[in-house]
């Protein structure tokens, strides 16, 4: 399956914003603080597909990812993979879209954090190649509480 890119405008934003809603819910009760999920709305995935890049697999959408632009790199953020197509390359193909998408970006790097808690996310992040580069705290908590993980693009 080829990812396509989700305009603003596009219905398929709904469906996309249900996905991770769907597959983030896991998170409740097992991160501390609550997934940033639960404050993403449609008119936010909206502006993030006006401003940044929305992208899908699959119609209605099996995988999904944003990515935001940021100075020195390409911010990589709700991954996502619907648990009945795991294991089949999703994820791994929207990273390579992504290294792809930095190169015509003109940024060096991929960049994206997950929580201290999910060490699954962050082994299979560590097997795609990403190093973690720092740990940080949300505001009000004094022990981290999310890794922030790099990849070098190759260009």
């Amino acid at each position: 399956m080829t990812p396509r890119q989700i305009g603003p405008d596009d219905p398929a934003l709904a469906e996309v914003l249900r996905l991770i809603q769907n597959e983030f819910a896991y998170m409740d009760g097992v991160i501390d603080p609550p997934s940033s999920m639960h404050r993403l709305t449609l008119d936010a995935l909206r502006d993030q597909a006006a401003t940044g890049e929305v992208w899908a697999i699959g119609i209605p959408p099996c995988a999904c990812v944003v990515f935001t632009l940021r100075a020195h790199a390409l911010y990589i953020g709700k991954l996502v993979v619907r648990a009945d197509s795991r294991r089949r390359g999703l994820a791994r193909a929207l990273i390579g879209l992504a290294a792809g998408r930095a190169r015509h970006h003109h940024r060096p790097l991929l960049e994206l954090q997950t929580r201290v808690e999910l060490a699954a996310n962050q082994a299979a992040f560590e097997a795609m190649g990403f190093v973690r580069v720092a740990a940080t705290a949300h505001q009000g908590y004094d022990r981290p509480t999310s890794y922030t993980y790099q990849k070098e693009v190759q260009p």
